[in-house]
């Protein structure tokens, strides 16, 4: 299989609907992180917005927040960064009868069937869903990713209960795989757990048997982390050599560790504000060409939310954003189409299962 990117199909602007379109309505905000009344809503879709008598696109989108129309452009900002006095597009349609166009169907192929043609059955993703192609294809976007973009993996800490799952996305890391992780606390705390202690919340993480005393172990790894002032130090200081951590920190690949109000420690470097944090994440997802989320509902939710359908390139091309969404769970998998993140592919499976067949598709000695 040789992959290839979909073309983008931008609008003809030159339809009649277009031209006739009236311009998009600008008001002011009354107040700082107040929009104005009858704002409009942005989605993960492209949008185009008719000011001057041009179609403008905002090239940097992300659900629930509004345009913003300056120095000749339109960037999209969240409710806490609106400004008092910031032109913000007003207007709840998207057909362009008001200067908006929410362009939904960018990267159809020309002449597809939409999905109103026909009636079929098991068009949902579900336990019953065969994923090898998904599995076929997903290596060759990481190929091509490798070279040509920007993939950010979002975690929940499953991966560090089980040695070969650890070790399969070390892996990735190692081999240029990864380009940014966003997890929380738990993934690294256990993570280094594994490497000093060989277990995940006490467990063995080849055997699965419970170690005496193995409870006190993570905390006993936050606790030299905290002494040692950060997580590279402790990796440093014990001579930690294996391990998700380790080989972040090894190959200089970014990280963002966002807090939770169930933290233990945390542990130094862990974003105790969850604004600090979303920024920090939406640094990453503002670069993201692929974005695979797995084994962690409210994770892959907040990044969902982050994530537009496309990107626009530096040579000014629009290009799909392809995400992924890994869980054992149908619910987690499903929920993210629920809060609108429509370009979500699910692959409901076990997420260990999942990295190992990552790894082994993509021909990685693990």
């Amino acid at each position: 299989m040789t992959f290839r990117l979909k073309h983008y199909h931008a609008p003809n602007f030159n339809e009649a609907r277009f031209q006739a379109a009236p311009e998009a309505t600008l008001v002011p905000c009354p107040k700082d992180a107040v929009a104005p009344e009858g704002y409009h809503a942005t989605s993960i879709f492209p949008e185009y917005f008719k000011i001057g008598g041009t179609w403008l696109l905002a090239a940097e989108s992300r659900m629930d927040s509004v345009p913003v129309y300056e120095d000749g452009s339109v960037s999209i900002r969240e409710f806490r960064r609106l400004k008092q006095g910031d032109l913000v597009v007003c207007g709840r349609t998207e057909d362009a009868s008001e200067g908006i166009y929410v362009h939904t169907n960018g990267f159809d192929e020309p002449g597809a069937a939409s999905d109103a043609d026909s009636f079929a059955f098991r068009t949902g993703r579900s336990r019953e869903t065969a994923f090898s192609r998904d599995y076929d294809e997903l290596y060759e976007l990481l190929r091509h990713e490798r070279e040509h973009g920007y993939v950010v993996w979002v975690m929940g800490p499953a991966f560090t209960f089980n040695g070969f799952s650890r070790r399969a996305f070390a892996r990735l890391i190692h081999n240029g795989y990864v380009d940014a992780v966003l997890a929380g606390n738990a993934l690294a705390t256990h993570d280094l757990e594994g490497a000093l202690f060989h277990t995940a919340l006490g467990q063995d993480i080849d055997t699965q048997e419970n170690r005496p005393m193995g409870h006190y172990h993570h905390m006993d790894t936050i606790n030299k982390a905290r002494y040692y002032g950060s997580i590279r130090k402790l990796i440093e200081a014990e001579h930690i050599d294996n391990g998700i951590m380790h080989a972040l920190e090894t190959n200089h690949v970014p990280y963002v560790l966002a807090g939770s109000i169930r933290d233990d420690g945390p542990l130094p470097g862990v974003y105790r504000n969850a604004y600090e944090a979303q920024d920090a994440m939406r640094a990453h997802v503002s670069r993201a060409t692929t974005v695979i989320c797995m084994a962690t509902t409210l994770h892959s939710i907040a990044t969902g939310n982050m994530t537009p359908s496309f990107r626009v390139m530096p040579d000014g091309t629009v290009r799909q954003v392809y995400f992924y969404c890994v869980d054992i769970a149908e619910f987690a998998v499903n929920k993210l189409a629920d809060r609108g993140s429509l370009a979500s592919r699910g692959i409901v499976t076990n997420v260990q299962d999942f990295i190992a067949h990552v790894a082994r598709g993509l021909d990685l000695d693990v």
